[in-house]
């Protein structure tokens, strides 16, 4: 796997890697920004939060479950001093559907955890992750 990341301007960068998609990178005007694209921390969460993403709905659709919406939420805590890393990861899986099995959740939430997300086994390697499941009924 490569990517790589190209200098635009001032704090303005364009990433991309071999799939041929491309991201933009910047940061606020505090720091020399412009407000023109995503902080390369941001990207790490989005990562982490599309890596388990893909794995649970994947699981849960073989497990025919009724997902109308579905989405992680990823909240991280920092370091006050530089370099700022990530201390703790709190994830929430959105669960919403009609009649959705807590039990379908749990363990394709596990499986993405425990097997199939190397987002997560590198990210738990460092640091706490909080895994929290929400499941919602569909109105009508």
């Amino acid at each position: 796997m490569n990517a790589k990341v190209s200098w635009t301007k001032r704090m303005s960068f364009i990433g991309s890697a071999e799939s041929g998609f491309q991201v933009p990178l910047g940061t606020s005007p505090d720091v020399g920004g412009d407000e023109d694209g995503f902080r390369p921390m941001e990207l790490l969460l989005v990562g982490l939060a599309g890596c388990t993403a893909m794995d649970v709905i994947s699981i849960l659709q073989k497990k025919r479950q009724q997902v109308d919406a579905f989405e992680v939420q990823v909240q991280a805590e920092r370091a006050e001093e530089h370099p700022r890393v990530f201390t703790s990861i709190r994830m929430e899986y959105v669960v919403t559907g009609k009649n959705i099995e807590r039990d379908a959740v749990e363990r394709s939430v596990q499986l993405s955890a425990d097997k199939y997300c190397p987002a997560q086994a590198m990210f738990r390697k460092l640091m706490p992750l909080e895994l929290v499941i929400t499941i919602k009924e569909s109105v009508a």
